[in-house]
């Protein structure tokens, strides 16, 4: 598995767990972290969403 497909992985992981935990609990664990809607939680959120579209590729890609 290539490095971008392990790092896009992770991140789509911490996406789930955050949304699961907001779902569940009303805890978001990145705002929590991060603050509400800083620089940083910004750039996580833009990494995560973009992870996920990463993910559609590994998806569909042919591991033989």
């Amino acid at each position: 598995m290539k490095v971008i497909d392990t790092i896009a992985l992770v991140l789509i992981i911490i996406g789930a767990i955050n949304w699961g935990l907001i779902g569940l609990f009303s805890f978001n664990l990145v705002d929590t972290i991060f603050g509400t809607m800083s620089l940083l939680s910004r750039i996580i959120y833009t990494l995560v969403g973009i992870s996920g579209l990463w993910g559609i590729k590994i998806l569909f890609t042919n591991n033989d």
